[in-house]
């Protein structure tokens, strides 16, 4: 079993030290043991579930959104528009 290790740096910030092998506990910066409380684990992994959509949306480049716009403007259409609306339909915030 390997542990959540962003989680567990996000619920306890003071371990610097984290390994699959330490199981219950890391080590803070002065090699001290921090046990780890699964509960206090799966409060962080909630909190980072709800930025992970920001990670998952991923938008056409700055020269082709501008691309679009250009062409949007000129001939009255919503291709741009309609581009960043899927992406954001694909990939909802929770």
């Amino acid at each position: 079993m390997t542990l959540d290790h962003k989680a567990i740096r996000k619920a306890y910030p003071s371990i610097v030290t984290l390994d699959d092998s330490f199981k219950t506990y890391g080590l803070d910066k002065d090699g001290n043991k921090v046990n780890i409380v699964q509960s206090n684990v799966d409060a962080a992994r909630v909190e980072l579930a709800k930025s992970d959509y920001q990670w998952k949306r991923e938008y056409p480049s700055i020269q082709d959104q501008l691309d679009m716009q250009f062409w949007d403007k000129k001939n009255g259409t919503t291709t741009w528009v309609d581009a960043v609306a899927k992406v954001k339909n694909d990939n909802p915030k929770p």
